[in-house]
C-alpha cells in the first residue's frame, strides 16, 4: 500500500480562516496547529475576540512573507452605536459616558465619516496589544492605568454608510493596516458629539485574498488534514496574485 503523499507533508502557504466570535487570534493558531501537526504558523493581523471574519493562517515557509502580507490594505464591515462610549472603544468595554442621540440626518452622518478619509492620525485605544516599556497596553488597561499614546498615520480609501436605524450605523470600510475600526468608530461617535462604540465587526477583505476560500475555524477540528493542505493557499499561487 502507497502511503500517503500529504499525511508527513510539512505545509507551506497561507490558509484562510473565517475566524467565529469570542476566541481569540490565538486560539486559531493553536488548533490549526494540532489539525496540521505543525508549529511553524503565525497569523496576519489579530482580530478581537468579538471580531469574525478574515484571518490569514501563515504557515511553513510563508511564515517569511508575513510582514508583505500584514502591510496591505484591509475591509471590514461594521456596526456602531451612538450615544454610549465604552473603556474598551467597542461592546465589550463598560460604558463610561452615555447620551441622548438626536435624529441626525443622512447628511449629517456622512459629513462625520467623510471626516475620517484619506491621511489622518488615530490615538490607539488603551485596550491594544502595542506596547509601552515592553508591556502591552491592555495589562496596564487592566490594572487601571491609562497612559499616553502616541497618534499613528493611518488612511481611509473608501467607505459606505449601509443601513441607518439609530442608534446603530452599519458601515464598510477600506483602510491601511494598524487600523483600528474601534476607534474610528468612537471618533466618528465623538464628531457627531453623542459619543460611539463598536458594536460589531467583520474582516472581509485583506489585501486580494477574501472570505470566498475561507475555512470556517471551528471547521479545523473535524476537518481531515489532508482537506485542510488542499484549501491552503500555496506560495506559487500567492506570487502570481501579487504578480510576482
Amino acid at each position: 500500500m502507497n502511503p500517503n503523499p500529504l499525511e508527513n507533508q510539512q505545509p507551506s502557504g497561507v490558509l484562510l480562516i473565517d475566524k467565529a466570535p469570542d476566541m481569540t487570534s490565538h486560539d486559531v493558531v493553536a488548533i490549526a496547529r494540532r489539525a496540521l501537526n505543525t508549529k511553524k504558523i503565525g497569523h496576519c493581523g489579530t482580530l478581537d475576540p468579538m471580531a469574525t471574519g478574515l484571518l490569514m493562517l501563515v504557515i511553513g515557509r510563508a511564515t517569511k512573507i508575513q510582514d508583505l502580507l500584514m502591510s496591505e490594505d484591509k475591509e471590514y464591515v461594521g456596526t456602531l452605536t451612538l450615544g454610549v462610549t465604552t473603556n474598551t472603544q467597542d461592546k465589550e468595554g463598560e460604558p463610561e459616558e452615555t447620551k441622548e442621540v438626536p435624529d441626525f440626518s443622512a447628511d449629517q452622518i456622512d459629513d462625520a465619516f467623510n471626516h475620517f478619509v484619506g491621511h489622518f492620525e488615530q490615538i490607539p485605544p488603551m485596550v491594544s496589544a502595542i506596547k509601552k516599556d515592553g508591556v502591552p497596553l491592555y495589562k496596564l488597561a487592566r490594572k487601571g492605568q491609562v497612559v499616553e499614546r502616541k497618534p499613528r498615520p493611518v488612511y481611509v480609501t473608501d467607505y459606505q454608510v449601509t443601513r441607518t436605524e439609530l442608534p446603530e450605523i452599519d458601515f464598510t470600510v477600506n483602510c491601511s493596516k494598524g487600523f483600528y475600526v474601534r476607534t474610528y468608530a468612537h471618533d466618528i461617535g465623538a464628531r457627531l458629539g453623542c459619543g460611539a462604540h463598536l458594536s460589531a465587526l467583520r474582516r472581509t477583505r485583506s489585501g486580494k485574498f477574501t472570505l470566498d476560500r475561507a475555512l470556517p475555524a471551528m471547521d479545523l477540528k473535524t476537518t481531515p488534514r489532508e482537506e485542510i493542505l488542499r484549501s491552503m493557499v500555496t506560495l506559487a499561487e500567492i506570487s502570481l496574485m501579487r504578480g510576482a
